[in-house]
Formats: C-alpha cells, sequence, structure tokens
C-alpha cells in the first residue's frame, strides 16, 4: 500500500509540472468560447498558426478568434504598418496588448497583419526576394540475355525566381544502345528568362541548343523572343500561360542529303501546372513554324504527372512528342518517348 504522504507529493509534482507548462504555453480563444493550448508560430495572411503537442499544427481563421496570449516575444506588424517585438496579452475590453521593451500598444486581434520570430526575416521583405531551386533527374535501364541494351539520361534544372520575374538553366541528355550499337545520343541546352511587368502580361526570351544524333542532327538552336499572357494566374496551385513571339531556328544535319534549317520563325507555346495535394501535373507544348515556309516547322509537347517518394525524391511519369515536319533523311517525323525519373528537389 502506497504511503499517503509520498501519493500526495507526487501528485503536487504533477501539477507543479502541467502549471509549468502552462506558463510556458500560448494560448488562442475563438469567439465561440474554445480555448487553444500551445505555441503561436504566426499570424499571417487572415490567420493563426498554433504548434500543438495533442494535435499537431491548427489553423484557426483570425476572424474566429477572440484573444491570443504569448508567453515568449514575436515581432508583430499592425495593419497600419507599426512595427513591434514583445508579447502578446489580454486587454480590457477585448482588446489585446502588445508588451516590448519601449512600452504597451493596445490593439484589437484583427489590427494584427503579420508577425514573426525575432530575428528572422520580415515575410514582407522574404516575399520580395529572389530565391534558387534546384532540380536534378536521372533514369537508367538495361537488358542482358538474349539481346544487349543499355539506355541512361538524366536533367538538370536551376530557377531563379521572384515575385515578378523567373530565369531557368535546363539541360538533359540521353544515350541509348542496342548490342553495342548507339541507337540514340542527344543533348540539351538551354536558358529561359520571363517578366511579368504588369499582372497577367509578361515578356520572354529563351535560347535552346544541342544536338540529336538519332535524327542526324549535329547542332541545333532555337533562339526566340516574345510577350506571353497568364490565362490562368493562381499560384502555387495553378497556372496556364501562352506565349508568342519570333524566333531564329538552326538546324545541321550530318547527311549532306538533307539541306540545313537557317530561317528566321515564329514562336507560340503553352505553359501549364496544376498542383494536388499529392502530386503535380504540368504540360508544356510548344510549336515554331518557318515564316518562309509554313509547312516546316518543329513541334514538342511534354506532360508528366510527378508523385512524392520520400524526403525531396520524387517518382515523374511522363510522354514526350517531337514532330519535325521536315525530318533528315531516313529520319521519321515523330519521336515519342515514354519516361519514369527519380527526381531529387532541393533550395
Amino acid at each position: 500500500m502506497q504511503n499517503p504522504l509520498l501519493k500526495s507529493l507526487r501528485a503536487c509534482a504533477t501539477l507543479m509540472v502541467a502549471c509549468t507548462s502552462l506558463l510556458h504555453a500560448d494560448l488562442v480563444e475563438t469567439k465561440s468560447g474554445a480555448r487553444l493550448v500551445g505555441t503561436v508560430t504566426k499570424v499571417d495572411a487572415g490567420a493563426v498558426t498554433l504548434a500543438t503537442d495533442y494535435a499537431g499544427t491548427i489553423t484557426i481563421k483570425q476572424s474566429e478568434v477572440a484573444r491570443i496570449e504569448t508567453s515568449q516575444p514575436l515581432v508583430i506588424r499592425l495593419v497600419g504598418g507599426t512595427t513591434m517585438a514583445g508579447t502578446v496579452e489580454t486587454a480590457a475590453d477585448g482588446k489585446i496588448a502588445i508588451k516590448g521593451q519601449d512600452g504597451t500598444i493596445t490593439t484589437t486581434v484583427d489590427k494584427l497583419a503579420t508577425t514573426w520570430a525575432p530575428g528572422a526575416t520580415d515575410p514582407a521583405v522574404a516575399a520580395l526576394e529572389r530565391k534558387w531551386k534546384y532540380e536534378a533527374d536521372f533514369a537508367l535501364a538495361g537488358k542482358t540475355g538474349n539481346s544487349e541494351q543499355l539506355s541512361y539520361g538524366g536533367g538538370a534544372k536551376a530557377t531563379l525566381a521572384g515575385p515578378t520575374d523567373t530565369l531557368k538553366f535546363y539541360g538533359a541528355f540521353k544515350y541509348d544502345s542496342t548490342e553495342g550499337v548507339k541507337t540514340d545520343d542527344k543533348l540539351s541546352l538551354g536558358v529561359d528568362y520571363a517578366n511579368n511587368f504588369s499582372g497577367r502580361y509578361s515578356w520572354y526570351v529563351r535560347d535552346e541548343g544541342g544536338y540529336d544524333q538519332a535524327k542526324d542532327i549535329d547542332f541545333y538552336n532555337v533562339a526566340a523572343s516574345g510577350l506571353g499572357y497568364d490565362f490562368v494566374q493562381n499560384k502555387p496551385v495553378q497556372m496556364l500561360t501562352g506565349r508568342a513571339g519570333l524566333a531564329y531556328r538552326f538546324e545541321n544535319y550530318g547527311s549532306v542529303l538533307t539541306e540545313d534549317v537557317q530561317s528566321a520563325g515564329l514562336d507560340f507555346g503553352l505553359a501549364h501546372f496544376y498542383k494536388f495535394p499529392r502530386a503535380l501535373l504540368v504540360n508544356s507544348l510548344s510549336y515554331v513554324p518557318s515564316i518562309e515556309d509554313f509547312s516546316n516547322y518543329h513541334a514538342v509537347h511534354d506532360s508528366s504527372l510527378q508523385l512524392p517518394l520520400a524526403g525531396k525524391w520524387d517518382l515523374r511519369i511522363g510522354v514526350n512528342n517531337d514532330y519535325n515536319s521536315v525530318p533528315g533523311a531516313g529520319v521519321k517525323k515523330l519521336d515519342t518517348t515514354y519516361y519514369t525519373k527519380f527526381v531529387l528537389s532541393w533550395e
């Protein structure tokens, strides 16, 4: 049988731990009377984010919050622009008090525009900063036995994105061999810059070059510039952008039976993505006809679905159609590639 004194001491110790936890916890009380205890991580975009041990991260509509109390200081910017670092406490008449080293500001919950941790970057400043994102993918396949086959390929992309412009560097390669004979060998490198100068409108410049031995192309280059328009503009969920401009197309063929292409042309394109909760759908289409002969054109379509695997790794499954209306001697007009790639992304 437990000693009554020991039992009482244990109960007191448990109560003291609970009280200590509450002293260091933040409180969010809703207008309906719910009291939520945790750590207020931020107030932004009309929502209060609360990290809890019992329900993970909770997001509460700011319009439904009656009062907030924090035990640790936050940097707080009010709707009017005033910025102050301090803790938030309950004041009289349904108001809150922000207490800092230089005094106290009394306001209401709806006047809180945004908050961030002391020492962190102001979200408004961070939103204006350009950020680099990187991506690398690789695919490998082989076969031995009745036949010997080897196929490998990969690509990389570096994107510098800001609130109104995006700069992309990209590259891709592919190699195939059957019974020791090379059946495919191609490389492409490119750069693309777009600037949203006014709402949905943008201007762009792009350049891509490389070679494709399966199509007997020793070297090709497409340089283009023009205007773009966002038909759907709903970042980060969905975007649909159309492009139209002028281009210069150059293709140098290995066979003397095929005439090289050196022509001014038009440049048309569509780029689309849709972000599902657990997947990313990406579609693109480009069409570059020659001005001298509109029946001579190059068109490329690509559609892919990207699924998360683990950590920074994703799986990308897609199809690519590459059509040249006037191909080299002995080369088919259409190349269709079905691909599966492992993708690593980081910032």
